[in-house]
């Protein structure tokens, strides 16, 4: 069994996941669920938060919001003009 104290990777980028989750939507004022969902439609959750953890845990939590909330607007402008 594991130790749930260690910490892992895969840990480390859900621990991610949930602060760029949580400042996005403060800064968005939705609520995290609402832009966990939109993120998870667009495949955003995988493909951005965890797929590009090792570039993105590296910036200002500022830069994250802003990548989060760049990415999603455009995959949902694209998804729309379908």
């Amino acid at each position: 069994m594991t130790d749930p104290l260690v910490r892992t990777l895969e840990n480390d980028k859900v621990h991610f996941a949930v602060l760029a989750i949580g400042a996005t939507a403060g800064k968005m004022g939705i609520s995290p669920r609402d832009l966990y969902n939109r993120l998870h439609h667009q495949g955003l959750v995988k493909a951005l938060l965890f797929d590009c953890y090792d570039t993105l845990h590296t910036e200002s939590i500022e830069g994250v919001v802003w990548n989060v909330s760049e990415a999603l607007h455009n995959w949902e402008k694209e998804e729309s003009a379908e």
